[in-house]
């Protein structure tokens, strides 16, 4: 668990404005420093597993704040992934980005339209 001083430094160095404390952006920094010392935590503690359901909570609520973010946001969204260094998987890029099938249908829609007018 964070203490207050640490949670403070990551406030201010990732708030959005003077009294941001709840932004995505401060959320995602907070949740990954706790990913970090619970994993940290769990290197040496093999057998705690309430404290790996906490790990696989933590993550997914920051797989979520970083979906929103990616769909606001994408500029800020780029910059926390750098910053942070999270990895970023492709099945998560992919699912905004349309597939090749997708692509080709909608060529095609456009193409039929054209030739009907």
């Amino acid at each position: 668990m964070l203490d207050k001083k640490k949670k403070n430094q990551i406030i201010a160095k990732f708030k959005t404005h003077a009294n941001d404390t709840g932004s995505p952006e401060v959320q995602i920094a907070i949740l990954t420093m706790e990913i970090t010392e619970l994993t940290e935590h769990l290197k040496t503690h093999k057998k705690d597993f309430s404290s790996r359901r906490g790990l696989i909570r933590k993550v997914n609520q920051r797989r979520k704040l970083l979906r929103y973010l990616e769909k606001t946001n994408e500029k800020s969204f780029d910059n926390m992934v750098k910053k942070l260094k999270i990895k970023i998987t492709k099945r998560q890029m992919s699912s905004l980005e349309p597939s090749e099938e997708e692509l080709e249908q909608i060529e095609e829609t456009n193409t039929e339209e054209t030739t009907n007018e």
